[in-house]
Parts: C-alpha cells; sequence; structure tokens
C-alpha cells in the first residue's frame, strides 16, 4: 500500500501501541478493543498499527505478556525457598490483574508467550528442585488459583457494593451462620492471603511426601 498514513510514524514504538492499548482496555473493556480504536486512540490509522503488532491477535499476546512479564523482575533472595518466592510471585500476579482488570478476561484464556514470561516459569521450575513436570503442576495450580481469584474480585470495583451490603436483606432467621460469616469475614486481601498460604503449605508438603515415598 502506498498511502502514507500507512507507513511508520515517528515517535510511535510498540511499547507506546501496547501501552495504549492497556489504557484502551482499562477504559472501555477487552470487548470494545480493535486495531481502528486504536489507532484513532494514537492519532494514526488502524494500518500504520501493523508495523508495530502483525494483527490483534498478537496485539492480544502482547496485552497478556505485558502483566506477567512484569514478574520476571521478582528475583530469589539469597536462600529464598521456592514456596516463598512462589508466594512473592502469587501476590505480585494478582496486583498486576487488579491493575489492569480489562484483561482478566484474555488471562483466563490466553497463555503468556513471550521469553520474559516463560522465566518466570523457568525460575520456579529451578527453584522447586522437583521433576520439571510436577514443577510445572505446582506453578499451575498458583497461578490458576491467582486468576480465579482475582477474577472474583475484580467484579467488586472500588464503590461497588461489599459482600455485607449486597445480601442487606438476607433472612438472618434462616442463614444464621452465613449472616454472622458475611459480618465477621475477612476482606478479598485476606480471603487471598489465606487461600494462597494454605495451597502453597498443602502444595509442597504434598510434593515432600511424594518425593519421600519415590
Amino acid at each position: 500500500m502506498s498511502d502514507r498514513r500507512a507507513r511508520p510514524r515517528a515517535g510511535l514504538t510498540r511499547e507506546r501501541v501496547v501501552d495504549a492499548a492497556l489504557a484502551f482496555v482499562d477504559e472501555h473493556g477487552i470487548a470494545a478493543l480493535s486495531m481502528r480504536k486504536l489507532g484513532a486512540e494514537l492519532g494514526v490509522e488502524a494500518m500504520t498499527l501493523y508495523h508495530y503488532v502483525p494483527n490483534k491477535e498478537a496485539l492480544l499476546d502482547a496485552l497478556i505478556d505485558r502483566l506477567v512479564s512484569a514478574l520476571a523482575g521478582i528475583e530469589p533472595e539469597p536462600g529464598e525457598s521456592g514456596q516463598r518466592w512462589l508466594g512473592r510471585v502469587a501476590r505480585a500476579y494478582r496486583e498486576q490483574l487488579l491493575a489492569h482488570p480489562g484483561v482478566l478476561p484474555l488471562a483466563a484464556t490466553r497463555p503468556a508467550v513471550s521469553p520474559e514470561s516463560l522465566q518466570v516459569v523457568e525460575t520456579a521450575l529451578r527453584l522447586l528442585e522437583s521433576p520439571p513436570a510436577r514443577g510445572l503442576d505446582m506453578v499451575n495450580a498458583v497461578l490458576t488459583f491467582v486468576l480465579g481469584h482475582t477474577l472474583a474480585e475484580a467484579g467488586r470495583a472500588p464503590g461497588s457494593q461489599s459482600d455485607v451490603d449486597s445480601l442487606a436483606h438476607l433472612d438472618e432467621e434462616r442463614f444464621p451462620l452465613l449472616a454472622q460469616a458475611l459480618r465477621d469475614g475477612a476482606r478479598h486481601g485476606e480471603r487471598f492471603e489465606f487461600a494462597l498460604r494454605a495451597l502453597l503449605a498443602g502444595l509442597f508438603a504434598t510434593h515432600a511426601r511424594s518425593e519421600a515415598s519415590e
């Protein structure tokens, strides 16, 4: 195509395109994202974007990799156990997802494929000191838990009703234990921490027993 509008634009980079896509999804949701709308946000024709990402599918992959690759900078501390490190990664992943909840539907259906994202898994497999296939099962269990918990958590954006408010008309005579649980229960962050610690403890205890029996 000879149309000069489809040429690379000075100052525009792949990173800026992905940044703009992430901001767009944060504001409008993933379903609204299109190359045409993203181009309009950046002041260019949609065709210009194809100089930086080959197609929309590649752009979606880049959004996932942007969130997951941020975890690659979480280096193990001297003498840190695999369990503790994996817990830190899980907490950081939750923070990334909560910061960009519009990307959550993508994260639930698309794998992270960039070398930076895969480095997180490679580091985990090295620290876990287990057969790689078993280690991958453990990593998948933790990251899937984070994703599922955050999907539920993100449904309650700041300013939305809490569990107690949304069940204000609960029949406390019929459901006394539930009513008490809602009054006394922990918030999302505390629930996440409780479940994460339990999951990690269970995974590593099961792994240790399995190793001892072999």
